[in-house]
C-alpha cells in the first residue's frame, strides 16, 4: 500500500507554534494498541505510520504512550542529534537483562561508555579482517555436511543452520573457543528466551518473573543453559597459559580505572553473553532472509553467481576479494533492507522533546523502526522490491544517512558491524560460488518479531550444486 500523505519533516525555521499532539489510532479503552501490538507488532507499526504518516502516537496499556517516528530525519534527531536526552526503554531494557545482565547491549551510562571504550579495539578493521579465514573455513566445513543433502534432494533448515555457524564463528573469533558441540543447545534456550523476553515486555499487568509459571520456569531451565556455556568459556580460558589476544583477554585483564579490580565473574558473564548471543544471532537471521530472497529472484541469483565466478572461479573468497564483489554486497544490504534482523529500537526521552512541531513527551517510549523506515517511499523507489542496485554509488546519491540504519547510529551504532558486514559477505560468497538454495515449495515463511526478525517456521530449503 502506497504512502501518499507523508511529507518531508517542516523547517523550524520562523515563529513557533504550539507543539501538537500526534496523530494516530484511538485503540481500545485501558489497553489500547496492545493487543495488536502483541499481535503482530510490525503490521501495527505499518498500518498506523501509512494511515497517520511519519510521527504517530500509540496508546498502550495503563495510560501510556508510544511514539512511532519513521522519517530518516527524525531518527537522526534521537539516535545522533539529541541522543544525550535519550536513554534505552526501561521496560524492554530490564527485560533484556534478565538474560544478558549488565551487557554492552543494556548498559547504560558511565559503565556502558567504559566497556564500549574497552571493547572497541578487538573489533578494529584490521582484527576484523584477520578473522576472514576463520570465517570461510567454518563455511567450507558446514558445506561438507551438506553434500549428502546435495545428493539426494533432501530438504534442510537453512535458519538453523546459519546460526549454528555464526555461532561456531564468534566464539572461535572473540573467545578462541571450539563450541560446535554447544549449539543445538545454545540454539534451544535462545529460542525459549527470546519467545519470552517479547512476552514479557507486551505483557499487561507485568507479573513478577519469580512466579512458577510454566514460562517462568522454562525461561529458568534455558538461562542456567546458556550460562553453563558462558562460565565454560571463561573457565576454559582461565587454565589457558597460552591465551589469544582476543575479546576475552581484554576481559579478563581488564581493571577498573579508579580501584585497579578485574571484573568479577558476574561481569564477565555478562560481557561474553552478549556478545556470545548478539554477534551470531543477528547475522544468521540476515543471512536466512538473503537465501530466501535469492530463492524468490532467480535473476539476481543469476548476476551474483556471475560475478562470484569471474572474481573467485573455483576457489574460496578472501577479504581482500571483497573490494571486487560490489553485487554482493549490495546483495547484503538490499536483505538487511527489507529484513532488518533489529527491526525496531526504543527509546524513551529523559526531558520533553520535539521533532516537526509534535510534542515528545518525558518518559513516553519512543519506537524507531528500521522495517518501516527501510520502506518510505519518499526515499525507496519501489519500496517492497528486492533491488540491490539501489545501492550502487549513482542511485545512493542523497540519500539520507538514516534512511537506512540496520546497525542502528549514533554514539551507540552496533560494536560489531563490520565483523558482522565482512562474515555475511564472506559466508554469502563462499556459498553462492558452489550452490543454489531453493525454498521447499509449499514451506510458510512469515515473520516472527522477536528480540529480532526470525522467520517464524525457519527456512526449509533445498540445496544443489550449480558448478
Amino acid at each position: 500500500m502506497a504512502v501518499t500523505d507523508v511529507h518531508p519533516p517542516r523547517s523550524s525555521a520562523g515563529p513557533k507554534r504550539p507543539l501538537r499532539e500526534p496523530p494516530g489510532p484511538v485503540g481500545s479503552p485501558f489497553v489500547g494498541v496492545l493487543p495488536a501490538l502483541r499481535r503482530d507488532p510490525i503490521q501495527l507499526f505499518l498500518d498506523a505510520w501509512r494511515a497517520h504518516g511519519d510521527v504517530v502516537r500509540l496508546p498502550l496499556a495503563g495510560g501510556r504512550h508510544g511514539y512511532l517516528l519513521a522519517h530518516p530525519d527524525h531518527v537522526r534527531h534521537v539516535l545522533q542529534e539529541n541522543h544525550a536526552n535519550y536513554r534505552k526503554d526501561p521496560r524492554s531494557n530490564e527485560k533484556l537483562k534478565e538474560t544478558l545482565g549488565e551487557g554492552l547491549l543494556t548498559a547504560e551510562g558511565e559503565h556502558w561508555l567504559s566497556q564500549r571504550r574497552l571493547m572497541q579495539p578487538a573489533f578494529h578493521r584490521q582484527r576484523v579482517a584477520a578473522f576472514g579465514t576463520l570465517m570461510t573455513e567454518r563455511t567450507l566445513a558446514m558445506l561438507e555436511r551438506w553434500e549428502p543433502h546435495a545428493r539426494t534432494g533432501a530438504p534442510l533448515d537453512v535458519a538453523s543452520e546459519m546460526m549454528r555457524l555464526t555461532f561456531e564463528i564468534i566464539g572461535r573469533a572473540m573467545f578462541g573457543a571450539d563450541l560446535r558441540d554447544l549449539a543445538p543447545t545454545v540454539a534451544r534456550a535462545l529460542a525459549v528466551g527470546l519467545e519470552h523476553t517479547m512476552r514479557r515486555i507486551q505483557a499487561y499487568p507485568d507479573l513478577p518473573p519469580w512466579l512458577p509459571l510454566p514460562d517462568n520456569l522454562r525461561f529458568r531451565r534455558a538461562l542456567r543453559d546458556l550460562d553453563q556455556v558462558v562460565y565454560r568459556v571463561i573457565e576454559g580460558r582461565r587454565a589457558v597459559t597460552d591465551a589469544p589476544d582476543d575479546l576475552l583477554s581484554l576481559l579478563l585483564h581488564a581493571r577498573d580505572e579508579s580501584s585497579g579490580a578485574c571484573m568479577d565473574d558476574r561481569q564477565l558473564r555478562d560481557e561474553v553473553m552478549t556478545i556470545l548471543l548478539a554477534g551470531h544471532e543477528t547475522t544468521a537471521v540476515a543471512l536466512t532472509w538473503t537465501w530466501y530472497l535469492l530463492s524468490r529472484h532467480p535473476e539476481v541469483r543469476r548476476r551474483l553467481q556471475a560475478e562470484l565466478s569471474a572474481v573467485l572461479g573455483d576457489r574460496p573468497p578472501t577479504v581482500e576479494d571483497l573490494a571486487h564483489l560490489p553485487y554482493t554486497h549490495m546483495v547484503v544490504q538490499e536483505a538487511m533492507r527489507l529484513y532488518p534482523p533489529a527491526w525496531v529500537i526504543s527509546r524513551v526521552p529523559l526531558a520533553d522533546d520535539a521533532v516537526d512541531g509534535f510534542r515528545l513527551p518525558a518518559g513516553q517510549v519512543v519506537f524507531l523502526s528500521p522495517y518501516v523506515t527501510h520502506r518510505h517511499p519518499a526515499f525507496w523507489e519501489n519500496p517492497e522490491g528486492f533491488d540491490p542496485e539501489r545501492f550502487a554509488p549513482e542511485r545512493s546519491a542523497g540519500r539520507p544517512r538514516y534512511a537506512y540504519f540496520p546497525f542502528g547510529g549514533g554514539p551507540r551504532l552496533c560494536i560489531g558491524n563490520s565483523f558482522a558486514l565482512q562474515e555475511a559477505q564472506l559466508i554469502l560468497a563462499t556459498i553462492a560460488r558452489q550452490y543454489q538454495l531453493d525454498l521447499v515449495p509449499g514451506h510458510p515463511v512469515a515473520l516472527h518479531p522477536l528480540i529480532t526478525l526470525r522467520p517464524r517456521y525457519g527456512m526449509l530449503m533445498t540445496v544443489r550444486r550449480w558448478c
